[in-house]
């Protein structure tokens, strides 16, 4: 025993000396701006929390089964060929500049067009989702459109800085084309470390809210947590975010879980024309209840007063031991009983947000 907890402690110590150091896993905040988060209602005892706290149990009795899982792997987590992607060209920015519009690019990456302005949501376009280049490898081998290739992005909104949401790789070559990052507390300090000026880069707390480029952002809450690098959990905010044009009004979950934020935030903003809301990525251990299950997602749609729904958080990385194509299914299903509109678009196609003619073609099915 004493030996093992020699390893553990040389472990953590090299952990600390040779990776920590490393940008992409980007800035802790400075001592000046978490005085300035003491003003959060959300910040306690140097960390930000949810309002209900949610016991995630960690004891080596729950966690070994969940980790013989993981290690035993499950042949249908990923599927059986690479993914086709709908590609993106240039002139689709010249023809649809008008509409109001989703373009899901996989996982919970998304081009919005609303009122004019192009708006890029937790733009994660690496081959993996963590901060090395082995584990969570993208399902598809190409992506709807590379970063070189975007126009000009009015708005980058980044819901926290977990790295399947917020891209080193992905910032640092964004950066230059962004005219404005709005992300929650706290997260501005990666981004300043990664090159973006400070003066491009807004924070917001939960229920703040602000006019940028004549559309509306409101920063709600969610259910989750933050973290990049070894230590340093819950050192910045998670949010969902509300985009209000001028008759769009959009609901961006990032990542949470069930809670009864959906129903306030409901209550106080709704209803939307369009919710993007996670629905992949979970079981019943070691993920919940900082994520959804399918059917959770449905009535956290409900109660926002949603009117079309398109599921996110699914098709791009394996990061829990469900099949790949699990969360899409039971929402289909779980919307099917509960009379609610769904989008099932293929990764890099579009949805107009007005029309009632949706994408609604199983194509996983095919490529499962």
């Amino acid at each position: 025993m004493g030996t093992l907890v020699l390893v553990i402690i040389i472990m953590i110590f090299l952990s600390i000396v040779f990776l920590n150091p490393l940008p992409v896993f980007g800035a802790r905040p400075t001592k000046k701006k978490k005085r300035q988060f003491q003003q959060s209602e959300n910040f306690i005892k140097g960390k930000f929390n949810y309002p209900i706290v949610s016991r995630l149990d960690y004891r080596l009795k729950v966690l070994l089964p969940v980790l013989s899982e993981y290690v035993k792997g499950n042949p249908n987590a990923r599927p059986k060929e690479p993914l086709k992607v709908q590609r993106i060209t240039k002139s689709f920015f010249l023809k649809s500049v008008n509409k109001a519009s989703v373009t899901w690019l996989g996982h919970s990456t998304s081009l919005i067009q609303l009122d004019g302005k192009l708006l890029l949501l937790d733009p994660v376009f690496t081959a993996y989702a963590s901060p090395f280049r082995f584990g969570g490898r993208r399902y598809s081998e190409q992506l709807p459109i590379e970063i070189a290739d975007l126009p000009e992005i009015d708005v980058v909104l980044i819901s926290h800085d977990h790295y399947d949401h917020l891209d080193y790789r992905a910032i640092k070559k964004l950066k230059n084309k962004v005219r404005k990052f709005i992300v929650p507390l706290g997260v501005g300090s990666h981004l300043e470390r990664w090159g973006v000026n400070s003066e491009r880069i807004v924070e917001f707390d939960w229920w703040e809210e602000a006019e940028v480029y004549n559309l509306k952002f409101r920063c709600t809450p969610a259910k989750h947590s933050s973290g990049r690098g070894i230590f340093g959990m819950n050192l910045t905010l998670w949010c969902s975010w509300i985009i209000e044009g001028k008759h769009t009004k959009v609901f961006f979950s990032g990542d949470s879980g069930y809670g009864p934020h959906f129903k306030e935030i409901g209550e106080k903003y709704g209803p939307f024309d369009l919710t993007l809301i996670e629905a992949g990525q979970y079981d019943n251990k070691g993920w919940w209840p900082l994520h959804m299950f399918p059917e959770e997602t449905i009535q956290a749609h409900i109660e926002l007063g949603g009117n079309l729904l398109l599921p996110i958080h699914w098709g791009a990385f394996t990061l829990a031991i469900h099949d790949w194509d699990e969360p899409i299914e039971r929402a289909l299903k779980a919307a099917h009983d509960r009379n609610v509109s769904i989008a099932t678009p293929r990764i890099g196609e579009t949805v107009e947000i007005s029309l009632s003619n949706v994408p609604l073609t199983p194509w996983w099915r095919v490529e499962s």
